[in-house]
């Protein structure tokens, strides 16, 4: 077992961005409450820094313009822009419109709840580390993090029970109250390793 701390990291909670790895005909037909990723325009809006902040910020509520901006301390205007990017990539959309004093104000929504990458889609796991690598933060004394890479020796029934049982720990829905914690991020990952076997050992 090697332990490694990675460099002081998209995704984030385990249901909201998947890549499914599954043949197509074992996976399910119907899939309520996803977007399924595959256009170059989604990866590449979901690939800026602070457009994939901004998702996981619409994860909590829909909000405004002048919300977003509060929450991750940039301009009104530079939070428009990114906004319309994500638009016109089918990620966010204009979910409600308000009358407040002074004006009007929309609030924008996640196209969906959980993303998945396509099984055709150009970007695979690498997509998924690479998003957590942005999100992470140093880690502070007294705070909870852990970062492991370990082997394990699974037969095919034995993989796919883990899978089984990662797919349900992901499944979890936010919380209701936001504020009674903090968010952490929960990376998983089972693959098959490039591990290779070493051959018996010669008998005295």
């Amino acid at each position: 077992m090697a332990e490694q701390q990675p460099p002081t990291p998209t995704p984030a909670h385990g249901s909201d961005t998947d890549h499914d790895e599954r043949p197509h005909d074992e996976r399910p037909r119907d899939e309520p409450g996803h977007l399924v990723l595959r256009s170059p325009e989604q990866f590449k809006a979901l690939g800026h820094p602070l457009r994939h902040r901004m998702v996981n910020v619409l994860r909590q509520r829909p909000a405004t313009l002048r919300q977003l901006a509060q929450a991750l301390e940039m301009s009104k205007g530079t939070i428009g822009y990114h906004v319309r990017v994500l638009r016109e990539a089918g990620l966010v959309r204009l979910t409600e419109t308000r009358q407040v004093r002074g004006g009007t104000e929309q609030y924008f929504a996640l196209a969906a709840p959980a993303f998945k990458l396509h099984q055709d889609a150009e970007v695979g796991p690498e997509f998924l580390i690479n998003a957590a690598l942005g999100e992470m933060l140093p880690r502070q004394p007294g705070q909870a993090s852990h970062t492991m890479l370990r082997h394990l020796w699974l037969t095919d029934t034995e993989a796919h029970a883990l899978e089984a049982r990662l797919r349900e720990m992901a499944t979890e829905p936010y919380p209701t109250d936001l504020a009674q914690g903090r968010p952490y991020g929960l990376l998983v990952s089972l693959f098959r390793a490039d591990v290779p076997n070493l051959p018996p050992d010669e008998a005295p």
